[in-house]
């Protein structure tokens, strides 16, 4: 059989530049038997992408107190939303890999102190204006000013000046070299948003994306249809779209087997057999970045004191954790927001493992008597509040008293994360470390949901961070690295309790490419853009 040359028509078959008659005809003419043929036509056939239909998504995330501004998004459901409608500079694509989207080429100067970035031409706003720079430079400004609520406030800070360079490039000057700075421009709250005078509308919810934005239901549901002028070839191929928010994960596994959604995520372990069952579903679990945390604040008593915190981290059973509330689809944290997905994972640190005699006298030093409260909703993850009982029930061990507070799932983003003292939470990760600890860790970033921002150790680590973003010797950023993960292990205020996959189950009619990103769930949260029905 000549399979280079099946394997080649079978690629212009995808491609549609011949019938699937005349690969059948080839493929036997190579030597494949006819079932093979139809097989391999079959496939060849479902792996190209086809317009039409309505994708209704079922999301597990999302609140009533959403807004459209992307500088404030908080959790999966509008970031779904913020690329169904919106670009950036640029963006992580399915096979991992970091690409231009508004802009085709970047490249930095300077030793990485400063980046230009050159924009596509011929991108239209839905409001049919025309991209230019100053939309660019406006919509980070948004983000930059000084009264800006933006969670991407922080990872900007390095920026000291933008200029433009015609209408059609832009020049980022940063305060030190970062040779990270193109994945930071990808982050989901800088979708760049129309200009008019210097300044953007960021509730406006119009973008250059695939889609348009129809109808928008905080908590609810949001709409949108095909835009008709898109830039990308090969992609938003629904002719509209419609994203779910159904917090409930046994209503959202009820929807999908249903028929009432296409695709959900979040799938609870407990029930992916089940799933895996039904005639009409497939079931796609993709590893990346995805980590659940138990924030404790140190701007709230008792989390303040350091021979607590590690008492507390002793004091958790992870491996049973895995066992129990992910039924093995992940691995145990280290309190350490690093995996292996990612460079320069320091695997010279001990595993922490639970030890109720070192929790029981890091207990004893801190002074602390009487119950201590733990926030925790399945809003955060599935399993959460079963997690956080888990949780109680190992630190009881080692003479610890944990009172669970059973959360209300609407409004826990906005009443309880980065509020209260210890709560439960998930973080869908970052391809870079610099980029995780930009977001979450770093004293200048609004979301620092554990507030480690004053001891000493917390100063040095936004030391290391600093010097590691602008050293372009791998080595030398290796050491950096590696210290900046021992100080978050011994003193900082976030245990990594559990890697955990993502599981999601859809339609046999709904398919995808080759490659699913792992990024963050859902595809990278674009289903919207890469899926289509086959």
């Amino acid at each position: 059989m000549k399979k280079d040359v099946i394997l080649n028509h079978a690629d212009q078959l995808t491609a549609g530049k011949i019938s699937r008659r005349q690969f059948i005809m080839t493929a036997i003419a190579a030597g494949a038997t006819l079932p093979t043929a139809l097989s391999i036509a079959t496939h060849a056939i479902a792996a190209t992408p086809v317009k039409g239909g309505k994708l209704r998504q079922g999301i597990g995330y999302g609140s009533t107190t959403d807004t459209l501004d992307p500088g404030t998004s908080e959790n999966g459901f509008t970031q779904a939303l913020h690329y169904s409608y919106g670009n950036h500079l640029t963006e992580v694509g399915s096979d991992g890999n970091l690409m231009g989207e508004l802009a085709e080429s970047f490249e930095p100067g300077e030793g990485a102190k400063s980046w230009v970035f050159n924009l596509r031409k011929g991108v239209e706003f839905h409001n049919g204006k025309s991209l230019t720079a100053d939309d660019v430079i406006a919509t980070y400004n948004y983000h930059r000013d000084e009264n800006s609520k933006s969670a991407a406030k922080g990872l900007l800070s390095a920026v000291t000046a933008m200029k433009k360079d015609g209408d059609h490039r832009v020049i980022f000057e940063l305060d030190g070299g970062n040779a990270d700075f193109p994945y930071i421009v990808s982050d989901y709250h800088l979708v760049i948003q129309p200009s008019k005078d210097g300044a953007i509308d960021a509730l406006s919810g119009i973008g250059t994306g695939g889609y348009v934005l129809d109808k928008f239901e905080p908590g609810v549901r949001a709409s949108a249809k095909r835009n008709p002028n898109y830039f990308k070839e090969g992609a938003a191929h629904f002719d509209e779209i419609e994203l779910l928010s159904i917090l409930d994960i046994t209503a959202r596994q009820n929807a999908v087997m249903n028929g009432d959604a296409d695709v959900i995520d979040n799938v609870d372990p407990k029930t992916v057999a089940l799933l895996a069952r039904a005639p009409n579903l497939n079931i796609l679990e993709t590893t990346g970045t995805q980590h659940y945390t138990f924030p404790m604040r140190l701007d709230v008593d008792p989390f303040g004191n350091r021979d607590l915190r590690l008492a507390l981290k002793y004091a958790i059973k992870r491996q049973e954790l895995v066992d129990k509330i992910l039924l093995g689809h992940g691995l145990a944290g280290n309190d350490i927001p690093v995996s292996s997905a990612m460079p320069f994972l320091n695997t010279d640190i001990e595993q922490r493992e639970f030890n109720p005699e070192k929790a029981a006298e890091h207990y004893k030093k801190s002074g602390h008597s009487g119950p201590i409260q733990l926030s925790a909703s399945d809003a955060a993850f599935a399993g959460a509040v079963d997690a956080a009982q888990l949780i109680a029930a190992s630190a009881k061990e080692a003479g610890i008293d944990i009172e669970i507070v059973r959360e209300p799932k609407d409004g826990y983003w906005s009443n309880v994360w980065n509020k209260k003292g210890w709560c439960a939470c998930y973080w869908g990760g970052r391809p870079t470390q610099d980029w995780m600890y930009s977001a979450a860790y770093t004293a200048d970033t609004e979301w620092n949901d554990t507030a480690w921002k004053e001891t000493d150790d917390a100063k040095k680590f936004n030391d290391v961070v600093v010097a590691a973003r602008s050293e372009t010797d791998d080595a030398k950023r290796k050491t950096q690295y590696f210290e900046a993960q021992q100080l978050l292990h011994d003193d900082g205020g976030a245990i990594v309790a559990m890697w955990a996959n993502y599981i999601h189950a859809h339609s046999k009619e709904l398919t995808h490419g080759e490659n699913v990103a792992a990024n963050w769930v859902n595809d990278g949260n674009k289903i919207a853009e890469r899926w289509w029905f086959a």
